[in-house]
């Protein structure tokens, strides 16, 4: 027995004026769309439910191509800075979050962007030492590629002036009071060392916070890189499964694998595409460069603001080669953090010397910084871009001073990409990012931040058309997962996924877009989330 979808705007994406009036499912699966009146009399004896939509606009479900699921969840239900406006404001946020902390416990923060501050001057470990000297501290920048500690902490993790730096890491260091607390990249993983590991019942709970949290944004499923963290591959993969088949929270994850922990997934029995329709182990995740707000993102040239570096290479070109090669010895693709374009170089370079042979395709995320020549050599790859609309909202105009104006041509070039031929996924890279698809998608159309009141426009010319930037959570998610042949349209045969919203957005005047309630979100057939 199944359903019939009915009573609303569905949009099928299998291309921009493609609309049906209903849809008829059994199990977890689209049977055929059409007329309402033809599908009742079709179906006449299999119609166990009839699904209002009153009035909302149906599309395929949406689905985040570059999130951290637990992180996200962590998120809900950590200490948030992420809107704080200045550096006393987080520091306040801190003092009383320590009110009522045990002894010895880890006071750990997410999400301060000092590019949100009235002034930019960062916060010293001092600082922090002057709001507890018996816990240690731990502030996560919104990029997570740099972090604020207390002296406590770096204890605890053995940091001294004298500590060697990990290659594609910083410790920072003044004159006058040697280290600052701050750090960033790979020497993070000094301070991630030293914190206890978090309970089997901590990790349910974030992730279980964030799938539901996902849900009311209308997500059916995310691209998750998680399993090199929280106690390692297994004790995360743990929770997966524990969490969406056992505990029957449905919900579409494809696990990106980072290069560190692969091996586990290999001796797990697993490879690319194994699992199920809820959890599947995706491409092997490398991370190439750093990030803008901290300037490691490795650049061509040097920073326009800070002349004296270019950012950090995490590998060099000899070390990203091995690590691509050993992705190809598991038949996997790989899926490369790259934001700068001399990263985006590097990993263009192992790919062509190591291409590859099986089923798949390499994703090359966040693509920020590029150049023409860039371009032209991806378009000979079957790569696929994997893109965050919603970071033009955060990142102008400052970018432009980091960067430097006359190189900014083909920085965040999304109507370039695809105009190349190049195919793209958007995602939000919560929780460095708020995960809506709204808001990333208004970003990509208007290339204004929603929340600026100058709506000031930057780069028009590379704006996405509505249907080219919601096409980016759903047959670009789809494709970057090779699920392009059942996920991702409104069309018989494919996963009966869908995200309902209240309006249209193909016709609700732009500055609203984002303001646009979820009405239903379907899993498989199932409702989810319906907005009382």
């Amino acid at each position: 027995m199944g359903k019939l979808w009915y009573g609303g705007t569905i949009y099928t994406l299998e291309n921009e004026e493609s609309t049906v009036e209903a849809i008829f499912t059994e199990g977890d699966r689209i049977v055929l769309t059409g007329e309402k009146m033809q599908l009742e009399e079709i179906f006449s004896g299999r119609i166990s439910e009839w699904v209002d939509l009153n009035g909302g606009t149906m599309f395929p479900g949406f689905v985040d191509s570059h999130i951290h699921l637990i992180g996200h969840g962590e998120s809900i239900i950590r200490l948030d800075l992420s809107k704080m406006k200045s550096k006393e404001e987080v520091l306040a946020a801190v003092k009383d979050y320590s009110m009522h902390s045990h002894k010895g416990e880890w006071i750990i923060g997410e999400g301060w962007n000092e590019n949100l501050w009235v002034r930019t001057e960062m916060i010293h470990r001092k600082e922090l030492d002057e709001i507890s000297v018996e816990n240690p501290i731990m502030l996560k920048r919104i990029c997570r590629h740099a972090m604020l500690v207390n002296t406590m902490a770096l204890e605890l993790a053995g940091i001294s002036e004298e500590t060697i730096c990990p290659p594609g890491g910083v410790i920072e260091k003044d004159r006058e009071t040697g280290l600052t607390g701050l750090l960033k990249d790979t020497a993070q993983d000094i301070i991630h060392a030293a914190i206890p590991v978090v309970s089997e019942e901590y990790l349910q709970k974030a992730m279980s916070a964030a799938i539901k949290d996902l849900y009311q944004l209308g997500i059916t499923g995310v691209h998750t890189e998680d399993l090199n963290y929280y106690g390692g591959f297994h004790r995360t993969y743990k929770t997966f499964k524990k969490v969406i088949e056992e505990e029957g929270l449905s919900f579409r994850t494809h696990l990106l694998v980072h290069n560190g922990v692969v091996d586990d997934m290999v001796h797990e029995d697993a490879s690319f595409l194994s699992g199920n329709d809820f959890i599947e182990f995706g491409a092997m995740k490398i991370f190439a460069d750093g990030a803008l707000g901290g300037r490691t993102a490795l650049l061509s040239h040097p920073y326009n603001d800070a002349p004296e570096t270019n950012g950090v290479a995490m590998y060099n070109q000899e070390d990203l080669n091995s690590l691509v090669a050993k992705a190809r010895s598991y038949n996997l693709p790989v899926a490369v953090h790259a934001i700068g374009d001399l990263a985006f170089e590097y990993v263009l370079n192992a790919i062509e010397a190591h291409p590859l042979a099986g089923i798949g395709r390499d994703r090359l995320i966040h693509a920020q910084i590029l150049r023409q020549d860039l371009i032209a050599r991806a378009k000979q790859l079957p790569v696929i871009l994997d893109i965050q609309p919603i970071f033009l909202a955060s990142d102008f105009p400052w970018v432009i001073d980091r960067i430097g104006s006359s190189k900014m041509g083909y920085c965040y070039a999304w109507k370039t990409l695809i105009n190349e031929g190049l195919h793209c996924a958007g995602g939000s890279d919560a929780p460095i990012e708020l995960p809506n698809p709204l808001f990333g998608i208004h970003a990509a159309v208007t290339r204004m931040d929603r929340n600026d009141p100058k709506e000031i426009i930057y780069g028009k010319e590379h704006a996405l058309s509505v249907y080219d930037a919601v096409c980016l959570f759903t047959k670009g998610s789809a494709y970057a997962a090779c699920h392009e042949q059942d996920r991702g349209m409104i069309k018989k045969g494919y996963l009966a996924d869908f995200t309902v919203l209240e309006r249209n957005i193909f016709s609700v005047p732009l500055s609203e877009m984002p303001e646009v309630p979820v009405q239903m979100t379907v899993i498989g057939g199932e409702i989810v989330f319906e907005k009382e």
